[in-house]
């Protein structure tokens, strides 16, 4: 199961155990985030409507607060003797998605497809009864 989450303006594929750098969250280390999903994939079930996908959980766990690396913005004119050399650091945040889905939604789908091993192991015995 995977999921498409959005944060920063920016569009990221997250599993569970994914580790990825965002933008800053106002967030201690050691806390746990939810993240808005847009997408959800369980396996042959895709929910693109953004709005049905944002009741599904997505949690993370903030790893560590940093800066990114240096970013070098250089403005040049020719011919008009102008050179500007600046530079720039994003913050920036390192998370761990811990689960993407509800606990309860896992439940859920293991409990359907016990009761149907069962009846199916139930069949082949009353076939050979007959």
């Amino acid at each position: 199961m995977y999921a498409i989450v959005k944060t920063g303006g920016k569009q990221y594929k997250v599993a569970p155990g994914d580790k990825l750098n965002i933008e800053k969250l106002d967030a201690e280390v050691g806390a746990k985030v939810e993240l808005e999903a847009i997408c959800v994939v369980d396996g042959e079930k895709v929910e693109a409507d953004p709005a049905k996908a944002a009741a599904t959980k997505v949690t993370a766990i903030v790893l560590e607060q940093f800066k990114g690396e240096k970013q070098l913005v250089f403005k040049f004119k020719k011919r008009k003797n102008y050179k500007k050399l600046r530079g720039h650091r994003q913050q920036l945040t390192r998370v761990e998605i811990e689960s993407v889905g509800s606990a309860k939604a896992e439940k859920k789908v293991a409990k359907k497809a016990a009761p149907k091993k069962a009846e199916k192991a139930e069949e082949p015995a009353s076939v050979d009864a007959e």
